[in-house]
């Protein structure tokens, strides 16, 4: 719809702001300059590490999921554990980059152990349903919590 113009409007700016471009990742694919929608990502990460008691381990991971209620459900070992959750994210880099900082990152402030990541699976929502429709994969993450293998 035009918009009529009134006594005393200043004319309209003949000079343009310069235009966004959008900087290409290193691998060479190609991204749009419209946002991408967040999708949900199902995350398996995996730890392991020197043996340390039991309790040590479950208060760790119940304090990571006290600190972070989006895990669905840990389970452990004194020498290792797993803990599976829902991520949202753009795009599976980045559902793998949230989920290959969050031990590290979350170590002290949970009192983890001093383990090492040796496992990561990042699936998209209906890749996870369909493979739990088909009988493969981890069956669903139930009961949640965390709870020793």
């Amino acid at each position: 719809m035009r918009r009529l113009a009134s006594v005393g409007d200043a004319p309209p700016r003949q000079d343009t702001a310069p235009t966004a471009t959008v900087p290409q990742p290193a691998d060479g694919e190609e991204r749009t300059a419209e946002p991408e929608t967040a999708r949900l990502w199902h995350v398996t990460l995996s730890v392991s590490g020197t043996a340390v008691p039991l309790g040590e381990v479950r208060r760790g991971l119940e304090q990571l999921a006290h600190d972070h209620p989006f895990l669905m459900t840990s389970r452990y070992a004194n020498d290792h554990a797993e803990i599976r959750y829902w991520e949202e994210a753009r795009d599976l880099r980045d559902a793998a980059a949230v989920a290959l900082r969050l031990w590290g990152e979350h170590r002290a402030s949970a009192r983890l152990p001093a383990w090492e990541i040796v496992g990561l699976e990042v699936v998209d929502r209906d890749t996870y349903h369909q493979r739990i429709a088909e009988g493969y994969g981890p069956p669903p993450a139930s009961p949640v919590g965390v709870h020793p293998f």
